[in-house]
């Protein structure tokens, strides 16, 4: 399927889009699936299908708030995970092979009619995902409320930064509607655009909760995920086809709760580290001068240097990181090899995270150093060395949390043997057929053993895609998976390599939901693709 943008048909007079939408909105996954096939035998480009599945969900995937207090007790309620879907699909069609191409957008097709209306999913009000475990009345789902609706852009007067600091206020101050409208009026003037979604992306990254153990209402970086998808959808459909987009992903930015303490900390570690100040009750802002200078280092990290910053952030409590940080940027250091250390230490935890249900802040985490360092390639913004901080800060709360719930425990592998001559195909297969039978040791084994043989890394990257793309039924689960294959591709650390055993151990590992091959099979029967059955 071509990502060609040039043929897109127009959605509301197509038949086969109008029978997508009512069986999505049926709640119907394998009504919804028939459809796609049809739309994949047609050869219909995949931007269309990313932007017309955007377009379907996009009202019914916000919610009012992330968080409820029932009768005393606080509950964290979901973020979206359909449009990370699509941004894994954008991605993860490109590493499989053949006909087998078309499965990430089957996963997100399958998936798209349980994700809608979360709220009322998790009181037991609407069919879906969430709400797994409660008791949903008998007879037809009650169709899925849109809790923020759509609206007109709104255009300000005054100075492009003025006017993004007038927005961000706006979202600080969780007024969901009007920052919505102030950045659709951002995003219209085509000159000022890519400083508005940098913005926006910056936003969801500051965004991150200031303690895990024992919460479950945390942000955990998803408004920064739902921030990239945001982009990198927009990019690839068009901006001038993508307000729906635009409605399913930038709109949440503000809905509360919003947590900035730990992006403050890490404010604070750049005026008491880095500056040698003492914080005063005194209004703070912009960045230093000796802050901008230090995004111009380039010496990378040594392999000593990277694994004593593992070490410290993985084992010590506060402030070891900060001070490991700080030591590194005043030795000249470049701050992006600083992130790719940090991203072999999120691998780690992952690594070291054995418990199916205790994967949520690692995988999380492993994202968000992921979503930071795209960020960092994409956009020049002068906050990034803040955000080194809080990436440092946000791991080290992860290792701890992982310590105190039973987990940090060594990596379990289990090497095969006498593997002397396999060739790269025979091994990549051994690689999927471990982590398909969710045998994790087994998983990381034979990718251990792959990585030993020499051989050329690309059936191996390609082996581990498929397998996650194979195993479904909530494809943000595919998404952790290409994050750490898409940082194997550019980190620059001499332990790159954890990247790919962290991949096979978290698609073998973490929770699977239903039976997880159960779209893989249906799309390859309906496609012909024997090895997908």
């Amino acid at each position: 399927m071509s990502p060609d943008t040039s043929s897109l048909a127009a959605p509301r007079s197509d038949p086969l889009y109008a029978a997508l939408e009512a069986r999505i909105l049926d709640r119907d996954q394998k009504g919804a699936s028939e459809v796609y096939y049809k739309l994949a035998k047609d050869g219909r480009p995949l931007t269309e299908m990313l932007r017309e599945g955007v377009r379907i969900h996009a009202p019914y995937t916000h919610v009012p708030y992330h968080e409820r207090l029932d009768d005393g007790y606080v509950n964290f309620v979901n973020n979206d995970h359909c449009l990370l879907s699509a941004r894994a699909t954008l991605h993860l069609s490109r590493m499989l092979p053949g006909a087998a191409s078309g499965l990430p957008m089957a996963q997100t097709v399958w998936y798209i009619p349980t994700g809608l209306d979360i709220w009322n999913q998790k009181i037991g009000k609407a069919p879906g995902h969430y709400s797994r475990g409660l008791q949903v009345p008998d007879g037809p789902p009650p169709a899925p409320l849109v809790h923020w609706p759509d609206q007109e852009p709104l255009a300000l007067d005054g100075p492009l930064k003025e006017r993004l600091g007038r927005w961000m206020t706006l979202v600080h101050r969780g007024q969901v509607s009007e920052a919505y409208r102030v950045f659709l009026g951002l995003m219209a003037n085509p000159a000022e655009r890519r400083a508005a979604l940098a913005e926006l992306v910056f936003a969801g990254l500051i965004d991150v909760q200031d303690r895990a153990f024992q919460n479950r209402s945390y942000t955990t970086g998803h408004k920064s995920f739902r921030a990239r998808a945001t982009v990198e959808l927009g990019e690839a459909i068009g901006w001038a086809a993508a307000h729906d987009v635009l409605y399913a992903g930038a709109l949440d930015i503000a809905v509360g709760p919003r947590w900035y303490s730990l992006y403050e900390s890490a404010c604070n570690a750049v005026t008491v580290y880095l500056e040698g100040q003492v914080l005063h009750a005194v209004p703070y802002a912009g960045t230093t001068g000796q802050e901008r200078a230090l995004l111009a280092s380039r010496t990378a990290l040594d392999k000593a240097e990277s694994e004593a910053l593992v070490e410290v952030t993985l084992r010590a409590p506060e402030p070891g990181y900060l001070l490991e940080v700080t030591k590194l940027l005043k030795a000249g250091r470049d701050p992006r090899s600083i992130l790719d250390a940090l991203q072999i230490g999120a691998a780690q935890v992952v690594l070291e995270t054995h418990s199916e249900l205790n994967f949520s802040l690692p995988q999380h985490c492993y994202e968000y150093v992921n979503t930071l360092g795209w960020f960092w390639d994409t956009f020049d913004h002068p906050q990034r060395i803040k955000l080194l901080y809080l990436a440092a800060a946000y791991l080290n709360q992860n290792a701890f949390h992982q310590k105190l719930t039973g987990d940090l425990l060594p990596p379990r592998i289990e090497r095969p043997s006498n593997v002397e001559g396999f060739d790269a195909d025979r091994l990549a297969a051994a690689v999927e057929a471990a982590t398909l039978a969710l045998d994790a040791p087994k998983a990381v084994g034979w990718t251990q053993a792959y990585l030993d043989s020499g051989h050329d890394r690309a059936p191996l990257v390609r082996a581990l895609a498929l397998a996650a793309s194979r195993l479904g039924n909530d494809p943000h689960n595919q998404e952790i998976v290409l994050c750490l294959l898409e940082d194997y591709a550019k980190n620059r650390s001499p332990d790159r390599d954890r990247l790919l055993l962290a991949a096979a151990q978290h698609t073998a590992r973490h929770r699977k939901y239903g039976d997880p091959l159960d779209c893989s099979h249906r799309f390859g029967k309906a496609m012909g693709i024997a090895s997908l059955l």
